[in-house]
């Protein structure tokens, strides 16, 4: 469907105001929400997604073309409430208590709604308990955190130990990132997996909510 490329194109090189014009042509043309939303707007997230991997796109780039995507979902909402369009999951997203960085984390949940997961975003300085306890409220299949200094990656070890001890650990993968983060880390405190990038870690989220 050439209006899709479009929407795709459009998308990739960040513009709003053309996508929702696009996005409303072709549901005019019985497009279906969910053929927009997937073949359009999230097939133009996962190129930028891939671009940003391959370091040919950086993060200005990023930020416009979620801006586009954005603008596109907005219209297709209300028509993807009536159709009943599953997310394909829920990830709860945020950076570990004691650290106030976040542009790493934002990118991360670009990157996941970008895949079509549904983001519940926490924020900064989150606590243990907070993520686990919106993991379980949530449904949530993924718990994501992020951490850009040494002295609060440990914070990490008690996000798992806590998944443990409350008995959701099977139910709910952890993933985990940042700066100082490595995969021996990553083993180390008995996490799930660690991606060095947002994207890489939006397909590996994406892999962990399929099952």
């Amino acid at each position: 469907m050439e209006i899709l490329n479009q929407i795709s194109e459009t998308l990739q090189k960040g513009m709003a105001p053309k996508v929702k014009e696009l996005v409303s042509a072709a549901l005019e043309e019985k497009i279906s929400a969910k053929d927009i939303l997937e073949n359009g707007l999230l097939a133009g997230m996962a190129i930028i997604g891939e671009k940003f991997k391959e370091n040919q796109i950086f993060i200005p780039e990023v930020l416009v073309a979620a801006r586009a995507m954005n603008a596109g979902v907005e219209v297709l909402k209300p028509l993807l409430a009536e159709s009943g369009v599953e997310s394909k999951g829920t990830v709860v997203v945020g950076t570990v208590k004691g650290d106030l960085h976040d542009i790493g984390k934002n990118l991360v949940k670009l990157m996941l709604e970008g895949r079509g997961l549904n983001v519940i975003d926490l924020g900064v300085d989150v606590s243990p308990e907070k993520f686990v306890e919106e993991a379980i409220s949530n449904k949530a299949q993924v718990i994501c955190c992020s951490a850009l200094l040494t002295t609060t990656m440990t914070e990490m070890a008690n996000v798992v130990k806590l998944a443990n001890e409350k008995g959701v650990r099977d139910k709910v993968k952890i993933l985990i990132g940042g700066a100082p983060i490595t995969d021996k880390f990553c083993k180390e405190i008995g996490a799930d997996g660690y991606e060095v990038d947002a994207a890489s870690a939006a397909d590996t989220a994406l892999k962990y909510c399929a099952g």
